[in-house]
């Protein structure tokens, strides 16, 4: 008999066991990320005047939760961000720096063993999962295992009672935000654009532009159009929060919304590691247990302290991979810097790295071999043609002309403070070299937790992006290391023709007209500065003596029409020049000085110019310091 009690009070024991467990799951909140992309801070609650009483959704979550106005996403492209938001690890850490990589079956990307995504993790620990929209991963991953649901359709908007048996659960709703079309405001439609019925358009006139961008009618009106998405998506949030209030789950959910990263349209937003690119807005509203009510927090925030701090609400242990931290922590320590990264984006190859510190923004530019505003998927696009056409028509101002067509700096530093658009670059200022050395310290530090933008992409992968996309045509020097030159003038058929240039013509041509590929694979010799000048040309600095530029890897036959080697140039002094073909002399001449660009023709000598030409190589020699721009290089018939 005592062993029979025994037994139920084993079994009773267990059954209360079981019961406070499944009611310390039901006491965990449910989580909900509204997840917008391309959005910058501009509403009311952060401050804007323009959306001041036109975002009254998304300042509504701020006053009854906690607004961060200091938050800065890991990259300034969706799918780079999103890659390390849901793994809690910059993507420079797991391989998915690239933008929409891993997207071929024939070049896939893992993630490294011990890294699982933050959905499976709460999956394991009891939650249900669930996306609405784009995911956006550069990486493969059983997605059984990451979402409960997974859709790209957006019903759950209008209805979460699906999700009442399903608590807890952790639920992305991804929504358009800066991409939101809004040419559609007070027009009556039957799409989901009739919810913009009523919202006032944002006059052109109202806007004030950022500094780094030209001040004409062009860009108020993208600048307007960024401020109407954001009411528009600002009515979606009121419509959501609805949702979720009716369903009677709003008092166990903690509410998220942010961005993947700055506005679209402004040209040194999205895809640029500026202040623009990389400040998202981000407020979280939820039950006074997890969330404090109307508070500001202004220290710099790390997007991937999200992550974290999520599966810190969700009661789960934070994993060793993890670089973010949990907001909401007593031992929350805040961040002496925030970094970021920039890799290939679309077709466009680079590789930035940047370290916000409390005032100053530190970026390195490892490619300076091309312009800040390479060839890029917004190139249609009605502002970035007014841009070009503008430096084109010398219409620019100097600060823009240099900031999106100028020689690019290894090295940027700048005083957020002073200046917010980024225009005046401190790094050769003597007053700053202490900040400077410290902020490159910090940076070596990030990066030597392991960067894989440092190894070359896959030839597969590249030619998953460069080659025949919506997005264009990849014209970086790397996309030539595959790429059939039929003509053996050093430039491929498909970066000819992408350049408006024959790609049969045997011409030797070199125009350093491609911001993407700007020497056009020419190189220096005793040059200590940098060859690639305005877009356009190349310039470069001699000091007394020798110095030469040269081009290789030609492998062009002898036209019999060719009749002169033309180089178009301007020099503040004379300086003299020997053309080598093949190693062999081809002719002496000199540059005189010329304010203005000044072309001088070297006759081809039949005795040198014959059969196929390897290399070319022009040898300077100044008698003083001297500064030359060199417009072309190319045979004339």
């Amino acid at each position: 008999m005592t062993h029979f009690i025994s037994k139920i009070a084993v079994i009773t024991l267990g059954l209360v066991s079981s019961i406070s467990l499944l009611s310390a799951e039901a006491k965990k909140p449910n989580i909900l990320w509204i997840y917008a992309e391309d959005t910058s801070p501009w509403m009311g609650c952060y401050g804007d005047k323009i959306n001041k009483n036109h975002t009254p959704h998304i300042d509504g979550l701020a006053a009854e939760g906690v607004l961060f106005s200091r938050a800065f996403v890991p990259a300034p492209v969706c799918s780079v961000t999103r890659s390390a938001m849901i793994t809690g690890l910059p993507a420079i850490r797991t391989n998915t720096h690239e933008h929409r990589s891993s997207r071929s079956p024939d070049h896939q990307i893992k993630l490294p063993e011990h890294v699982k995504p933050l959905p499976h993790i709460m999956r394991e620990h009891g939650y249900s999962t669930h996306n609405y929209g784009k995911t956006d991963y550069n990486f493969i991953y059983p997605m059984e295992d990451i979402y409960t649901t997974l859709s790209s359709k957006k019903d759950i908007v209008n209805d979460f009672s699906s999700l009442k048996n399903q608590q807890p659960f952790f639920l992305q709703i991804q929504t358009s935000g800066g991409k939101t079309r809004t040419s559609q405001f007070n027009k009556k439609t039957n799409s989901i654009k009739s919810m913009m019925n009523g919202l006032p358009h944002t006059s052109p006139d109202e806007v004030t532009l950022p500094l780094d961008h030209p001040n004409n009618d062009v860009f108020k009106s993208v600048m307007a159009q960024h401020y109407d998405a954001i009411r528009s998506e600002d009515r979606l949030i009121g419509k959501i929060l609805a949702s979720l209030k009716a369903s009677g789950m709003e008092d166990d959910t903690i509410v998220v919304y942010f961005s993947d990263h700055g506005a679209p349209h402004m040209i040194r937003f999205k895809q640029m590691c500026t202040e623009g690119g990389l400040h998202v807005p981000f407020i979280i509203k939820g039950p006074k247990k997890y969330i404090s009510k109307s508070m500001r927090r202004n220290e710099m925030v790390n997007m991937l302290d999200l992550t974290a701090t999520t599966l810190a609400w969700a009661g789960i242990p934070q994993p060793a991979w993890y670089e973010g931290q949990n907001l909401f922590s007593p031992d929350y320590q805040k961040q002496n810097f925030i970094a970021s990264s920039k890799d290939r984006l679309d077709h466009t190859i680079d590789r930035v790295r940047t370290i916000r510190t409390e005032r100053y923004r530190y970026v390195k530019n490892f490619f300076t071999d091309r312009i800040f505003l390479q060839p890029q998927y917004r190139d249609s696009k009605d502002y970035v043609k007014n841009l070009h056409a503008m430096y084109q028509n010398d219409e620019l101002s100097d600060i823009h002309k240099n900031i999106y067509f100028g020689e690019r700096p290894a090295e940027e530093f700048y005083d957020i403070i002073e200046d917010p658009a980024m225009i005046n670059n401190l790094i050769n200022q003597p007053k700053f070299s202490k900040e400077i050395k410290h902020h490159r310290r910090l940076l070596d530090q990030w990066l030597s937790k392991g960067d894989t933008g440092s190894i070359n992409e896959p030839i597969a992968e590249l030619i998953d992006n460069g080659e025949k996309k919506k997005w264009g045509t990849g014209v970086n020097p790397a996309y030539e290391l595959y790429r059939q030159d039929s003509d053996g003038d050093g430039l491929s058929d498909i970066w000819e023709k992408a350049n408006q240039r024959d790609p049969h013509d045997g011409l030797l041509n070199f125009e350093f007209d491609c911001g993407g590929h700007q020497t056009e694979g020419w190189d220096s010799q005793n040059i200590s500065n940098n060859i690639t000048g305005y877009l356009g040309y190349l310039d470069f600095q001699i000091e007394k003596g020798q110095s030469s530029l040269l081009r290789k890897g030609l492998n062009c036959s002898v036209h019999s029409q060719d009749k002169s080697l033309s180089i178009r140039y301007k020099s503040n002094q004379p300086v003299d020049a020997d053309i080598f073909v093949n190693d062999k002399k081809l002719a002496s001449i000199t540059l005189n000085k010329a304010n203005q660009f000044k072309e001088i023709a070297t006759q081809l000598s039949s005795n040198i110019w014959k059969g196929t030409i390897h290399d070319i190589q022009i040898k300077f020699k100044a008698e003083q310091s001297s500064f030359i721009e060199i417009d072309h290089i190319k045979t004339i018939r």
